[in-house]
This record gives C-alpha cells, sequence and structure tokens, in this order.
C-alpha cells in the first residue's frame, strides 16, 4: 500500500497534491472524477463514461479511515472512495488514463464541455 506523506487540495487550480516522499503529483479535479471508484461511474462492473466534467471542482476532501480519501464534488458527487492504492494508480498512470478517456469520449460523441453537445448527423 502506497500512502500519501501529504496531501494538500487546491481550490484556486482545481487539483489535488499527493506527495510520496520526493515524488509529487496533480490530479485534476475534472480526472479524479471522470475516475471516481463509485459505483455510479463504474457502474458494478460495466463503467460509465462520465462527460461535461471540465468546470468541476473539489469542494473538500475528507479521511475514510486509515485506508483512503473521500473526495466531495462541487456537482454533488461524493460517493466513491479513493483508497491509497488507487490513487497511487491514478498518479502514477494520469497521463495514460487521461488519453483513454478522451479517446472514449471522441469515440462516444461526448464532450469535457458540460455546455456543449455534439451531435452525430446520419446522411
Amino acid at each position: 500500500m502506497r500512502m500519501p506523506t501529504a496531501i494538500k487540495l487546491h481550490k484556486a487550480s482545481r487539483t489535488l497534491e499527493l506527495a510520496y516522499g520526493e515524488e509529487r503529483y496533480r490530479l485534476g479535479a475534472e480526472f479524479l472524477r471522470v475516475h471516481s471508484p463509485s459505483a455510479e461511474v463504474q457502474g458494478h462492473g460495466k463503467p460509465i463514461l462520465q462527460h461535461g466534467k471540465q468546470n468541476v471542482a473539489l469542494s473538500r476532501v475528507e479521511p475514510a479511515g486509515n485506508y483512503a480519501l473521500k473526495l466531495c464534488f462541487d456537482d454533488g458527487h461524493d460517493s466513491g472512495l479513493y483508497t491509497w492504492d488507487y490513487l497511487y494508480q491514478l498518479a502514477t498512470r494520469q497521463d495514460q488514463l487521461w488519453a483513454d478517456y478522451l479517446v472514449q469520449l471522441a469515440a462516444a460523441g461526448k464532450s469535457r464541455d458540460p455546455s456543449e453537445s455534439v451531435v452525430r448527423l446520419m446522411l
């Protein structure tokens, strides 16, 4: 288990900073929101693609015992418990996970922008 040595919520930049000794990672609120481990997002084994979360922010970070963090987002989502192992996986695989997410969004015709709806015309 890789437990962070420091955790900082940066509300202005909407990021969560995790330190593991000398290693530091900044995870954006949107990234954390779309990768929530909650059943609402993970869909009981069939993940539900999250979209329109570009402007989401973290409102609170709370400890969940000695094994996880509960992240509370300003869109009302607060049901996922981010275990230390899951947070470390998100931190160390952030670039690849984000790239995969953008590919999934494009394939589904969805957008990160909550005010944008993509319409596909069948000609």
